[in-house]
């Protein structure tokens, strides 16, 4: 696939990249589509991709300009790490149709995900992850999405929208999505009917109040994620104005980089985007340079990952066995020796096992190591086991 011909160039001069400044910037050490020539993606760990579609934005019509307004906060940072090795590719050449920017976007994340290289979307709307989901799809991998927003956007029509993607891909067939989790989402902004919906689906879902008090425990929960969704509207509006359904209430910004950067961390992970950034209702930049920071803790984070899932080497791993009284049952835990981070075990029938490979040992916290010792069994297990028995 020949990835230049769907990308338009960027012009350094448009998002005013201080190239010149004595000292050594992120954007010195990105490798830049320029009009001269396309980089090359070998050995290359990470591509930005610029995508300014916003035709099914709801409330946010303009979003589409904000990849430049971002990579001109990102650019003018300091680097992250001495080992970088990214690739801007520029923007995507966007469709005639919205079902265009849909099929060509899938068609080249396909083809980076298949060569092992970590997508960094700038959106445009949210809706661009239906398109996120589907270059999964097309290379056969069932995946756990994971969603930063104050909505789940599951919608309550077959119209493909930044509020209704979630519902699009809950009902593709056949079906690659084996957990959805939300973190953030606000009571208000959902209705009842979709909070049980999320529970009959057994996705993990949970509010920012709660989430908030226990932000550790977001580690293992995206640790468990293969793409990671992030509406800037989940972010209250004194931190992030720009976008056309800001609220007064969400995470602060350096909770959404804390997010980012247990993202980055995560060997899991393989695609991340950032959406609904909207440079028209942003003040002197605060927003873009908001979402630029939290790339930023996300890169670093990728090059500080550990490489220590479990299922690649248990024997980098201390075991751990829980009996439980009165009950036949046990739970098998792991520790990684390089990270002290916690998995546990959950059964699965012989003949799934190999398809879900990937996701019947889970990322847990030593809370539920602890629940377990006091004879219970954790709710994370619970609910693991429920969606692999069926």
């Amino acid at each position: 696939m020949e990835l230049s011909t769907y990308f338009e160039p960027i012009n350094i001069d448009d998002v005013r990249f201080l190239a010149n400044d004595f000292f050594v910037r992120f954007g010195d050490n990105v490798m830049i589509h320029s009009k001269k020539e396309f980089p090359s993606l070998k050995e290359i760990d990470i591509a930005i991709i610029g995508v300014g579609e916003d035709r099914n934005a709801i409330n946010n019509k303009g979003c589409k300009s904000a990849p430049n307004s971002i990579r001109e906060k990102l650019y003018d940072l300091f680097p992250p790490s001495s080992q970088m090795k990214v690739a801007d590719l520029g923007n995507l050449i966007i469709g005639n149709s919205v079902e265009d920017t849909y099929f060509i976007l899938t068609e080249i994340l396909a083809d980076l995900l298949k060569k092992q290289i970590v997508p960094i979307i700038l959106g445009g709307s949210q809706d661009l992850t239906f398109a996120n989901y589907k270059a999964y799809e097309k290379i056969g991998q069932i995946i756990n999405l994971f969603s930063v927003d104050s909505k789940f956007d599951i919608g309550h029509s077959n119209l493909l929208d930044s509020q209704s993607y979630l519902n699009k891909i809950v009902i593709s067939n056949p079906n690659y999505l084996f957990n959805y989790t939300n973190v953030g989402y606000q009571t208000y902004f959902v209705d009842p009917a979709s909070i049980k919906l999320m529970d009959q689906l057994r996705f993990d879902v949970y509010r920012l109040g709660v989430i908030q008090q226990k932000m550790h425990e977001i580690e293992p929960l995206v640790r468990n994620a293969d793409m990671l969704s992030i509406d800037i509207s989940a972010v209250r509006q004194s931190d992030a104005p720009g976008n056309g359904n800001a609220s007064p209430h969400g995470f602060y910004g350096e909770e959404l980089c804390q997010i980012t950067r247990f993202a980055g961390l995560s060997d899991k992970l393989t695609s991340i985007g950032f959406y609904e950034v909207n440079p028209d209702f942003d003040r002197n930049g605060q927003t873009a340079h908001l979402t630029a920071h939290a790339i930023w803790y996300f890169i670093e984070g990728f090059y500080n990952r550990k490489h220590d899932f479990p299922y690649k080497d248990k024997k980098s791993y201390k075991k751990y066995i829980v009996s439980l009284k009165g009950d036949t049952s046990e739970i098998t835990f792991y520790k990684s020796k390089k990270s002290d981070r916690w998995w546990m075990e959950i059964p699965c029938p012989q003949s799934v096992r190999e398809k879900y490979l990937r996701h019947y040992l889970v990322p847990c916290s030593y809370s539920d190591y602890e629940t377990a010792m006091e004879d219970e069994i954790p709710e994370r297990w619970w609910r693991f086991f429920n969606k692999l028995s069926l």
